[in-house]
Parts: structure tokens; C-alpha cells; sequence
């Protein structure tokens, strides 16, 4: 992790006392002495913990805590892993607006929503002089709206319909906002992303590295263009996602596949975005989340226990492994193979095998990539090739991808260059498939891509689909319900406003 660790804790303390001040202020009884919002936020510093406390929040969704960790959400819903195990967010018939492990994970997106607009909204009314250093209220603004457009992408695309908030809550009256339309949440990612792309740096220097760029937002911009565009079958979508991806500068895939998943390669020059996981302080209790820490202390550590072999924090839960259709699309001689997967188990081996190891079996220093140049080069050729590009052109894309798998071994064949003689849908064929073995076992990937292919009408996940679980007499997945995540039981029982999604 490069992001200083104690100004991030201490921002959670604060964003914390913000948020509950800024909802209730009867219900903070601060200490004489104590910083207050209207005496805080009068120097550059002060501002730096505001915004450095919008990404200690992804704490939540990378962290341990004690089983209830949400990483189910993001990998078990498509057909590259299964569990040992029955899991709702695997099996799909027995998800319900009870379940907690969905209801955990939109109530941290929609805080680190919170935590955004509150900057944004303090930004804003900044007085002159307060910021010393040129460009940096922008960049502080572009990382703000950078947090907040990834947290309405996923959002997006797992439960749909969710509360869209572009404002500070300032009273509880303003809690209750209403449901929208399916799509509204990814329209205002990319308004997020296109803000942030014009006023985020290409890049910081090393103590700042893994704050958001450009290069990070016109990634995801392009990502969430090529999204839209899947759905609604619009072209100029797509032309906009390939002008964005245009943008990204001085990135390249890094020559050993297997340096996306180490913890001594971390921000790597295919990295465009990470989460920045550090180790725990020892006074850490990563079963706990951050808010509730005993003396404001907090980490920002990760978990990937639950691909490991034999980890001593999982007390006999189902572990995560590749489903026998992943292992079969890898080519045996395709060396991405060995790298995400034992073939003998179907152990995942991303990640977890290359860890920075701490003295908690609960905490990782092992950066999360939630995105890499790869996934872009794939989406841009999906892009190309949508639109009516030139097929060379995508191609080349897709080949870049399988030219660094295969010199990973010397004098390698495998996987050859595509040829540029494909037709529309074999090119698609093959990007899918290059997708599903590139970024197996990667956080919402392949779910969010079944789902879009599946809205815009390219595969049909409703007529025996293989979704490859090892637990079929528990599976089943209901198109008409299931491409959303129900709404927590929480939310619309406290929010009149919400309405559940269809099936639920």
C-alpha cells in the first residue's frame, strides 16, 4: 500500500463523526476542544483526510470481518467460480432481501457514496485560500467523483434500481430517497467518470501512487460505455468508449501475467486501478468493521482466504474454486492456466500465492486490482467491433492479450494470434472467451459481463445456460428475477420510497 495509513484512520473517525453530526448533529456530543465541521476544514491537510477517508471505506469490501465479508457478492454469481459449499449469492434460489452478505455490501457502497458527496459538497464551499497547492481542489474533486462513479457501477449492476444520492444527506428527512430506473445508476457513472477524467493527473508521484487518474477514469468510463452500449445497442456509445480508452497514456501489459496478482507488483504498469491494502495495526481487530474499532483505530487490509487452501479463518465455510467449465475453456498449454488455477482441484491461485503474509490469517497486503489494462484492450476490441470497426484493428487488441500469455513460456504457441479474417460473431466468440480466461476468478468480472451480454441479447441466460455449479440440486437461477440482487430487507423496510426489485 503507498496511501499513508494514519491519515486515512483518522479520516474515518471524522467522515464518521460527519456523518452522524450531518444526519442528527443532538445525537454528537463532542468533547471541548474537539474539531467540529465549521472549525475543521481550514487547511489543504484537511482536506486531504477528507478524501483519503472515501477510499479507507473499501476497507468494507476487501476486509475479513468475521465471515461476513462480502466478496461472495462480486465472485460467485457467475460461471468461472463455484463453492465447496452451498452459497445463496452461487445458487441464486435461495437469495432473498434477508440474506446479510448483500445487504453488507450496498450499505458500504452507498457510505462511501456519502463519504464522496460530503467532500464534494465541502470542496465546493471551500474558501479562497485554503488550498495552497495549484490543481489540488480539482484533483481532490476528480478523486471524489472517481469514488463515487465505481461505487455506481457496481451498484449498477448488481441491484439496479437503488437510490441514486448526488447530494450531502443533511437531515434525516433526506434519507428517503426513491428507487429509479434500471440504467439511471450507470448514466450517472459515467457523468461521475467524464467529470473526473478532466480534472484527475495521468498519474502521482510514488507516495501518492494508487490515488485515481485519468488513465483509472477514462478506463472506467470506457467500461461503463461499452456497458450501456451492450444494453441499449447503441453505437455511439461504443464510438465514446474507444475515444475514452484512446486517452489512457504510458500503460502496457506487464510481460509475467502472473505480477497482476503478486503483492510485490502491486500498481504495476498495467494497473490502472487498486484497492490499496496495507498490513493491520497490531491493535487491529479485522473482525470487526472499521467504524466500530476500539479507539478510532482501523486498516485497510485485504482477504483472500477464501480461495486459500486450508485457512484458518474460515471455521469449515464453503471455499471458492473454479468450476469444471473454466477449466475446461483454458487451452492445457495456455500458461495463464497454471497461474489462476491447480488443475488437479481447481484451487484459484490468484492472488493468495504470491500474499505479502501478516502475522492475522484474516489481513492481506495484497492489493485488489479491480482494473487492468487488459480488461480495457478487451473492451476496446469489443468496442471495435460492435460499432463496425475494423476487424485488424480488434484483433491486434485481443492478440496483445494472448501474445503476453503465451511468451510467459519460452518458445510458447499457446494461445496463438487470432486471425483477422473473423466475422462479427466469431470475433465476439472469441472476446468472450478471452474475457472468461483472462479475468477468471476477478472481482465482478464475469458476472457483469454475463448479465450485459444477456440484456443486450448476445447469449440467452434463461435457456440452459451452464452456469457450472457444484451444487446443481440447490441451483436455480430465474432470469426474470436474478439479474438483480434483491434490495435489502433493511432499506425498504426503513425507506417507503424504495421499491423491491421484480420476483423478490
Amino acid at each position: 500500500m503507498n496511501l499513508s495509513v494514519k491519515p486515512i484512520i483518522y479520516a474515518v473517525g471524522l467522515t464518521l463523526a460527519l456523518i452522524v453530526g450531518g444526519c442528527n448533529p443532538d445525537n454528537l456530543n463532542v468533547a471541548p476542544g474537539s474539531p467540529t465541521e465549521d472549525s475543521y476544514f481550514k487547511s489543504e491537510l484537511d482536506f486531504e483526510a477528507l478524501v483519503r477517508g472515501i477510499y479507507a471505506k473499501q476497507s468494507e469490501l476487501y476486509g475479513y470481518r468475521a465471515g461476513n465479508y462480502v466478496h461472495a457478492v462480486r465472485h460467485l454469481p457467475g460461471d468461472d467460480i463455484t463453492t465447496t459449499g452451498s452459497n445463496p449469492l452461487e445458487t441464486f434460489a435461495s437469495l432473498q432481501p434477508a440474506v446479510g452478505t448483500p445487504s453488507n455490501y450496498y450499505a458500504t457502497l452507498y457510505r462511501i457514496i456519502y463519504r464522496a458527496n460530503t467532500a464534494l459538497d465541502k470542496i465546493s464551499g471551500v474558501a479562497d485560500g485554503v488550498y495552497l497547492t495549484a490543481g489540488l481542489k480539482n484533483r481532490h474533486r476528480g478523486e471524489a467523483l472517481f469514488m463515487r462513479g465505481l461505487s455506481y457501477f457496481w451498484l449498477a449492476n448488481t441491484f439496479g434500481t437503488s437510490p441514486l444520492r448526488t447530494e450531502r444527506l443533511e437531515s434525516l428527512e433526506d434519507v428517503a430517497a426513491p428507487s429509479v430506473a434500471d440504467g439511471q445508476l450507470l448514466d450517472q457513472a459515467i457523468t461521475d467518470f467524464t467529470e473526473a477524467a478532466s480534472l484527475l493527473p495521468e498519474t502521482w508521484d510514488a507516495a501518492n501512487a494508487g490515488r485515481a487518474t485519468s488513465n483509472a477514469a477514462n478506463g472506467m468510463l470506457g467500461k461503463c460505455l461499452v456497458f450501456r452500449a451492450t444494453i441499449n445497442k447503441t453505437t455511439a456509445d461504443y464510438s465514446a468508449a474507444i475515444s475514452a480508452f484512446a486517452k489512457i497514456k504510458n500503460r502496457s501489459l506487464v510481460a509475467d501475467f502472473a505480477d497482476n496478482f503478486a503483492a510485490d507488483r502491486e500498481n504495476n504498469v498495467e494497473s490502472l486501478f487498486e484497492f490499496q491494502a496495507s498490513r493491520p495495526p497490531s491493535t487491529d481487530n479485522t473482525s470487526l468493521p472499521d467504524d466500530f474499532e476500539p479507539g478510532g483505530v482501523g486498516s485497510t487490509s485485504g482477504y483472500w482466504g477464501f480461495y486459500e487452501p486450508n485457512n484458518s479463518l474460515l471455521f469449515g465455510t464453503a471455499r471458492f474454486i473454479a468450476t469444471k467449465k473454466l477449466l475446461a475453456a483454458f487451452d492445457p498449454a495456455d500458461p495463464r492456466r497454471e497461474v489462476t488455477l491447480n488443475p488437479a482441484n481447481r484451487d484459484i491461485r490468484k492472488y493468495w500465492t504470491r500474499d505479502q503474509k501478516t502475522s492475522n490469517p484474516g489481513a492481506s497486503a495484497n492489493n485488489a486490482r479491480i482494473l487492468r489494462l487488459a480488461d480495457v484492450l478487451l473492451l476496446q476490441a469489443e468496442a471495435i467491433v460492435q460499432s463496425g470497426g475494423s476487424m485488424a484493428d480488434a484483433v491486434a487488441l485481443v492478440n496483445q492479450v494472448r501474445t503476453r500469455a503465451r511468451n510467459m513460456k519460452t518458445g510458447g504457441t499457446v494461445p496463438a494470434n487470432l486471425p483477422t479474417t473473423l466475422t462479427v460473431v466469431e470475433a465476439m466468440d472469441a472476446i468472450r472467451n478471452e474475457r472468461f480466461v483472462e479475468l477468471a476468478g476477478e472481482e465482478s468480472h464475469r458476472w457483469f459481463d454475463l448479465r450485459r451480454w444477456h440484456k443486450g441479447g448476445q447469449i440467452n441466460l434463461a435457456s440452459g445456460f451452464d452456469f457450472s455449479s457444484d451444487q446443481p440440486t440447490q441451483f436455480g437461477f430465474d432470469v426474470n428475477k436474478n439479474l438483480l440482487f434483491p434490495i435489502p430487507l433493511s432499506e425498504t423496510d426503513n425507506n417507503p420510497n424504495v421499491k423491491q426489485n421484480p420476483g423478490y
